[in-house]
């Protein structure tokens, strides 16, 4: 273990604490009360783009990491993981902005006036389905995975490898499932951008 004090890693776990809630409950009030517009004329429409690419990016490496740890390389997975985390929060900022500032999308809203009617979900038929179960596990284990990240770093870099261990076992799978399904959704609503 690094140099850390019980007292040290007490306040580290409770800023893991705090973040792992924090972040959440920000995004979710994002996602529930619109807020567009509220930096001026800011043109944010390229974000759901380039987050795209962010994910899929964030994906590549969290699997080039697995595969690094597996072949006994753990200084490439070191910078992988740590590339996938710099992703994964240059993401969430954006994905933030993005939801302040840019009109809201919805699957389905063929004529784009923000509202998805009963004809526009028939005419979007099971892949609307799809779309928004898809959509709903993405969200649900996004907010799962900011703890679960935390933790496996902060075991990581102070070498609690047990610990480490442990918790990856259940973190990378949840987050290459975020980072995969982000760009799934992102494929499958693009159609509707404005």
């Amino acid at each position: 273990m690094n140099t850390i004090t019980k007292s040290q890693e007490k306040k580290y776990l409770t800023l893991i604490g705090v973040l792992s809630v924090a972040i959440p409950v920000v995004v979710a009030i994002l996602l529930f009360i619109p807020q567009t517009g509220k930096l001026g004329d800011l043109d944010v429409s390229f974000l759901p783009h380039l987050n795209a690419v962010m994910n899929s990016a964030c994906a590549a490496c969290l699997i080039a990491g697995f595969i690094a740890i597996k072949q006994g390389n753990q200084d490439l997975h070191r910078t992988l993981m740590m590339a996938a985390f710099v992703l994964g929060s240059i993401f969430l900022v954006s994905y933030v902005v993005y939801h302040f500032q840019g009109t809201p999308t919805y699957f389905g809203d063929y004529d784009g006036d923000g509202v998805v009617t009963d004809i526009e979900k028939a005419n979007a038929g099971v892949s609307r389905t799809i779309y928004l179960v898809v959509l709903l596990t993405h969200i649900v284990l996004s907010a799962i995975v900011v703890p679960l990240v935390l933790l496996a770093l902060y075991f990581a870099w102070t070498k609690q490898w047990l610990k480490h261990k442990k918790i990856v076992k259940w973190t990378w799978p949840v987050w290459t499932y975020v980072a995969v399904t982000g760009v799934v959704v992102y494929m499958m609503i693009r159609q509707f951008y404005v």
